[in-house]
């Protein structure tokens, strides 16, 4: 199946919480950003590390961010995504109360909170896991796992382990069985805990790799005790609209459009985001996408662009068109760092921050203020939220589209020209951002004049 391929779908659309309108997130992976152990184990010390994070609060909110993000912060043995207790926050990061005072300092600045939720496997040393490997099949945890005995059930002797199922081969990350009615209930119970205590969200990692059945019936029991909640799968490819309307989810991942946007810029091929953003504009017909162009699972986009002059571009296609924006911590300040499959191949990407903002050097302030300045634009125009586009001129290194949603409209002029281009701009107005030149501004015969790698938005 195609990468976010739209089937012929009846359902309506789903809209989400009304408070997730305004949503654009910052995203922090919390062990890397404290400088947290790489590896943690029984015993392990209280290291009260979330304040660090809490101290970073107010640059989310200068940065224009309306909500802060969380990778995962409960107890696990190594890089988060081993859980080993849902219920608990990494002693690496903090306790509770850590976790409550970030709860409360998020309040505070009107900053909403995403939890990353790790439900479709656990860590070898989650006790449940333990119990099998201890207990063998009479275990009371057995069904919460795909297991096959050797042998059979009935020749288990102690000592002996069984066959997992696993995620995407990795033996140390144990799968659940989402069949089971005990996954379903714990699941549930650990999601509503935490929106008790605060979160107004989650995550769902690998949401791809779980049944849409499995997050239907916990999504129902979730928004029961929490209508509030916003529901977001990571999915990398697949019916994307599918997987929303089947799992009685508000979102998933739009990672066909970030491909598209880096990849477009790398190859001097606009065709390719075109037929992206016509994509995309499905699926806004059906809910709206989580969307980014980094995160802490890829290369940062300051280095995966060949040419750094189209970090703007990129930047300004994920703020003018229809989403929930995320900016990834460091990318505003145009962090380098490069993904590689490897053991220890994520840490370039899941840097240590410094104390405080003013410790990062002076040469990422450009790209921070050019953050807040498209962040701003987009604010003030919170219909882009659901926003639809529509291409106005197509070439190779030039693109003009429209984004419209209900009476407003903006026009997006870019390109990656080494000379200065005219392009065709219907009723393309003042600019709002970039820079550029307006023939005829307001008319069908607008056109727009860039500088050699330019970009502009306009009113429309």
């Amino acid at each position: 199946m195609g990468w976010g391929s739209i089937a012929a779908m009846t359902t309506s659309r789903t809209d989400g919480p009304e408070w997730v309108r305004d949503a654009l997130w910052w995203h922090v992976y919390p062990l890397g950003f404290v400088g947290a152990e790489q590896r943690s184990g029984p015993g392990q010390p209280v290291r009260h590390r979330l304040g660090h994070l809490a101290g970073w609060l107010d640059h989310a909110v200068r940065l224009g961010a309306s909500g802060l993000a969380l990778g995962p912060v409960f107890a696990s043995t190594t890089h988060g995504y081993d859980t080993v207790d849902h219920l608990r926050i990494d002693p690496r990061l903090g306790d509770d109360g850590d976790f409550d005072a970030l709860v409360a300092g998020c309040r505070e600045r009107g900053l909403r909170l995403l939890l990353d939720g790790v439900f479709n496997h656990v860590g070898r040393e989650y006790p449940a896991f333990r119990a099998v490997l201890e207990q063998g099949p009479a275990a009371p945890t057995a069904p919460w796992f795909r297991l096959r005995w050797p042998g059979g059930p009935d020749a288990w002797r102690r000592g002996t382990e069984p066959d997992h199922d696993d995620f995407e081969g990795h033996s140390q990350l144990v799968a659940l069985d989402h069949a089971s009615p005990a996954i379903v209930d714990h699941v549930t119970e650990v999601m509503c805990h935490w929106l008790d205590r605060g979160a107004d969200g989650w995550r769902l990692d690998a949401a791809y790799a779980v049944p849409t059945a499995f997050w239907a019936r916990v999504a129902d029991r979730v928004r029961a005790r929490h209508p509030g909640a916003y529901l977001m799968g990571e999915v990398i490819h697949g019916d994307y609209a599918r997987l929303v309307a089947d799992g009685h989810l508000d979102a998933v991942t739009q990672y066909e459009l970030w491909k598209a946007i880096w990849s477009s810029l790398n190859d001097a091929n606009f065709f390719e985001l075109d037929a992206a953003l016509g994509r995309h504009a499905g699926h806004l017909a059906h809910f709206t996408p989580y969307t980014f162009v980094g995160n802490h699972d890829v290369t940062r986009i300051a280095s995966r662009l060949r040419d750094e002059r189209h970090l703007a571009h990129a930047l300004v296609v994920l703020l003018t068109t229809g989403g929930t924006p995320a900016v990834y911590a460091g990318d505003e300040h145009a962090f380098r760092g490069i993904k590689e499959d490897r053991a220890g191949g994520d840490d370039a990407v899941r840097p240590p921050f410094p104390a405080g903002p003013e410790e990062l050097s002076e040469l990422g302030l450009p790209t921070y203020r050019l953050h807040q300045e498209l962040i701003g634009l987009r604010r003030r125009h919170r219909w882009l939220h659901t926003a639809r586009t529509a291409t106005l001129h197509l070439a190779n290194e030039q693109l003009v589209y429209e984004a419209v949603a209900g009476d407003g409209r903006l026009v997006v002029a870019l390109s990656l020209s080494d000379r200065p281009v005219e392009l065709p701009s219907a009723r393309a107005g003042e600019v709002l951002a970039g820079a550029a030149d307006v023939l005829a501004p307001g008319t069908d015969g607008a056109r727009v004049r860039l500088a050699a790698h330019g970009w502009a938005v306009l009113a429309g």
